[in-house]
């Protein structure tokens, strides 16, 4: 089943540039099978708020393998709702490598360096978080 926010049809348009990753990367897909999975899902802001040039150079075919390798470092196989999250807690994700959380005054989260802005989207495969900052996956 698609998760709502990544259907290419009628998109939230806060994450168009990560669907146009997404689609970039042929990873739309994945994301559309049974899962589940728990999606940290950077805004148009986060992907704005890279260096100029960035998403253009990621999203050339010959940028393929670095792009899979960001995006599938926002995607956590399994569930990881807000409420299941501790501070110091580290999250492997699809690309290997863990994240890190922290939990900070009055509830938020952060992962990495990023902050958690909604929390707990339900979608028909998973759980989304929403992030202020494009996470970047440690060489």
């Amino acid at each position: 089943m698609p998760v709502p926010y990544f259907k290419l049809k009628g998109c939230n348009p806060n994450f168009s540039t990560l669907v146009t990753a997404l689609q970039a990367a042929g990873l739309v897909g994945a994301l559309q099978q049974e899962g589940p999975f728990t999606v940290f899902a950077p805004t148009n802001a986060a992907f704005a708020a890279l260096p100029p040039g960035t998403v253009e150079a990621l999203l050339r075919p010959e940028n393929r393998a670095e792009l899979v390798r960001i995006l599938t470092y926002h995607v956590v196989p399994g569930l990881a709702p807000s409420s299941a999250l501790r501070s110091g807690q580290q999250v492997t994700t699809l690309q290997g490598s863990p994240v890190t959380v922290t939990l900070l005054e009055g509830g938020r989260i952060r992962i990495n360096n990023a902050n958690v802005i909604t929390a707990d989207i339900q979608a028909a495969n998973g759980i989304i978080h929403v992030i202020d900052t494009v996470l970047i996956p440690p060489r």
